[in-house]
């Protein structure tokens, strides 16, 4: 007998002939009846390769609607699905290649690195030609995934997450985002993340609604598309770097966008200048935070004056998930007060694979998850992430946090983008390092900027130094990478 083992399998048979998936690069269809059939096909494809229950299976490829399928496949056969991030450079790519030990790795390049590789098209072909395989009763609880971490400090680390975890990803999200059998979701933040890969899908798939799959981001396309009712777009999640880009471009206008829920943003501290823009042209910009080892946690509710009141908060969690605010002996501490972000819940993942003493360290033994995120909790229970732990320094005995300065200069006339860090500082001990990148064009004097800042924060959270530069140096989910500026800084 066929078992219905995961939402897919159960949307082919309540709704086989709702569009589940389209491919917009190639304009190629899947209803969920054909969806599942293709991912039925596609495990017996990996079986045939010799892959059971535990292998991983690697995948370097752009957006596309067979890595869905793909993964999917992988959770039905047992095996662990893991995305590779195109945008790394090839010695960190073999890296993460020796760390996870893959069976396969399907490919877009022609290049497998290594490894027994199988083409993308290949794949495709393959699928086409097989017969699918029927479903049976597997472990939802076993790992189907590995994110690597997106290395903005550090050596990566493949965070494991199961279909259970993901799930309430799914859930999360439908109950922050309404999203319902109508909803289509536009997809075009990259599939080795998990908003692009997770939070872009699992919601959708669950309520019968529909993913639009785009190769990648690009903003007067991606604003054509949000903008044309013959796709109906309905919900677009990107991180706030993405969201700027649509802002500032020619043909951005809010007008066309009525037929959006709302975007919904997060990966990145989103500024409220940003925010309380997209509301005045009608928009419901709606911020949110999550992670690779949790996925999505919170939300601001769709609603405008809800947004206005708290332009700078992230928004308030679901009943299923626990949260705490801690100070560093692991006391909780009272609203209002910053302190460690830590969550509990079924959407936390089983830990970092092969690294224990990593997972020990951010896998509590109660059950804690502790984010290495600072943040407070105010008397309604919205949640506000103030910076990251590693982020803050300390400067003449007093907690500086940078997200704190990039939110009092966001909005700045002429400024593209800015971030802070932490600098070693004789007197202080240390001190921070402004770096702005302006728009083209523009002239922006730096005594002009930290006079603007000296009018919004304490005297002791001014930075020292500002520089300016073309642009922050990024990594393939948009986030600023902080070491890498301070290296290009301080030379370290």
């Amino acid at each position: 007998m066929t078992m219905l083992v995961d939402d897919v399998a159960v949307q082919a048979r309540l709704h086989a002939n709702r569009l589940a998936a389209v491919d917009l690069a190639s304009g190629r269809r899947w209803t969920f009846a054909a969806l599942d059939r293709d991912i039925a096909a596609c495990v017996g494809v990996l079986a045939a390769q010799g892959l059971v229950a535990g292998d991983r299976v690697a995948a370097f490829a752009r957006n596309h609607v067979l890595l869905l399928i793909l993964h999917a496949a992988c959770a039905r056969l047992g095996a662990i699905y893991v995305p590779l991030n195109w945008r790394l450079s090839e010695e960190e790519i073999a890296f993460i290649l020796a760390d996870c030990e893959p069976a396969l790795l399907v490919h877009d390049d022609g290049h497998p690195r290594g490894v027994p590789g199988l083409a993308l098209a290949a794949l495709d072909a393959a699928i086409a030609a097989t017969a699918p395989v029927a479903s049976v009763s597997h472990d939802g609880h076993r790992p189907s995934l590995i994110l690597y971490s997106s290395g903005t400090t550090g050596v990566p680390k493949g965070a494991m997450l199961s279909e259970r975890n993901l799930a309430e990803t799914g859930i999360n999200m439908t109950m922050l985002g309404r999203v319902n059998a109508d909803s289509r979701v536009l997809g075009d933040s990259p599939m080795f993340h998990v908003i692009g890969l997770v939070t872009n899908v699992r919601a959708y798939w669950m309520n019968g609604g529909a993913v639009l799959v785009s190769d990648g981001f690009d903003p007067a396309r991606t604003l054509a598309r949000l903008a044309d009712p013959a796709l109906g777009v309905t919900h677009y999640f990107c991180v706030p770097a993405m969201a700027a880009m649509l802002r500032q471009h020619r043909d951005f206008d809010p007008d066309k966008l009525r037929g959006l829920t709302a975007i919904f943003t997060g990966g990145a501290p989103n500024p409220a200048a940003d925010i309380l823009a997209w509301l005045d042209d009608g928009i419901a910009m709606v911020n949110g935070y999550g992670m690779t080892e949790n996925g999505t946690l919170i939300g601001m509710p769709i609603d405008s004056a809800a947004i206005r009141a708290r332009p700078n908060a992230s928004g308030v969690p679901t009943a299923r998930v626990q949260f705490r605010i801690v100070d560093d002996h692991g006391r909780v501490l009272p609203a209002g007060t910053a302190g460690e972000i830590q969550v509990k819940g079924p959407n936390l993942g089983s830990g970092y694979w092969r690294r224990p003493d990593e997972t020990a360290r951010a896998f509590l033994p109660d059950g804690w998850f502790a984010t290495g995120d600072i943040g407070l909790i105010d008397e309604d229970g919205y949640v506000s992430v103030v910076d990251r732990k590693k982020d803050m320094f300390i400067s003449g005995g007093e907690n500086v946090y940078p997200a704190e300065i990039e939110a009092a200069v966001a909005g700045y006339p002429g400024l593209a983008e800015a971030a802070v860090i932490g600098v070693a500082d004789a007197k202080w001990g240390e001190v921070g390092h402004l770096v702005f990148a302006a728009k083209p064009g523009v002239t922006i004097d730096s005594s002009d900027l930290l006079s603007h800042l000296a009018a919004r924060l304490a005297r002791y959270k001014l930075p020292k130094y500002v520089s300016q530069i073309d642009a922050l140096p990024r990594n393939g989910a948009g986030k600023v990478q902080k070491q890498r500026l301070y290296a290009l800084l301080v030379g370290a």
